[in-house]
């Protein structure tokens, strides 16, 4: 009986450690980088306000198409600024969501908080980076009644729940991915035909955020600041289209 209580409380202090150990490595993100935190401040054209979510507000208009984004796993969420501070100038309400443990598998239901909070919005997409981008495709197929269309950055769904559904989808990814165009070319069966597919020629996975080199990462063989310039453009042109 002593050998098992042993045994017992040497498996449970095992337990407590792996999971201290977890939660100590989840609270220490990549990013920001500093471009990230300049995009954080306010300007002459958008309003940035921190808080239990992150708001990009266009100034001197009353955007009636918002976004709600899930960032990619252990990455800080302000290390999407740059993009979505740009995305709002284009006149949309842009949501950016901290999540548990900065992994959004852990926070999938973030956004239902987004809604209540804009209650003035009329067209809403969803979207994130990486496994935000997962995580939003499990929001998304459980809230098609809120939910206009979703925008998949460097992302696929863990599932087909989208292939027949109501709404619109963007997936953007570079050929440079970690992930490899033939996992990208594979996950296509997931989302329905009329999908867009914005493909960056030389883009990689990290260059999506401000967040240093991402581990595993190919290099990419055009600058961070032209890779996120085309998915600011795409994304902006989605979120026309869900408007109409």
């Amino acid at each position: 009986m002593k050998i098992f209580k042993r045994v017992l409380l040497g498996l449970l202090a095992v337990v407590v450690v792996g999971a201290a150990g977890f939660v100590v490595w989840a609270e220490t993100p990549q990013g920001p980088a500093p471009e990230a935190l300049a995009a954080m401040k306010s300007d002459a054209q958008v309003k940035v306000t921190q808080g239990n979510l992150i708001v990009f507000q266009p100034l001197n208009q009353n955007p009636t198409t918002g976004f709600i984004f899930y960032p990619g796993g252990h990455v800080a969420a302000e290390s999407y600024a740059v993009t979505l501070h740009q995305i709002a100038t284009q006149g949309y309400l842009v949501v950016l969501v901290p999540v548990r443990l900065n992994l959004a598998f852990f926070d999938v239901n973030a956004a239902d908080k987004v809604f209540s909070a804009y209650p003035n919005i009329q067209h809403w997409a969803i979207g994130g980076h990486s496994l935000g981008g997962v995580a939003a495709a499990l929001y998304a197929e459980k809230h098609f009644d809120k939910i206009n269309g979703i925008a998949f950055w460097a992302s696929y769904p863990a599932d087909a729940a989208l292939k027949n559904s109501p709404i619109k989808v963007l997936s953007i990814y570079g050929t440079n991915d970690m992930a490899g165009m033939a996992k990208f070319d594979e996950t296509k069966s997931l989302l329905p035909a009329d999908t867009q597919y914005v493909v960056i020629q030389g883009g990689n996975h990290g260059q999506f955020g401000d967040y240093g080199a991402q581990p595993g990462d190919n290099a990419a063989t055009i600058s961070r600041g032209d890779e996120q310039k085309q998915i600011v453009a795409a994304t902006s042109q989605f979120l026309k289209s869900i408007s109409q």
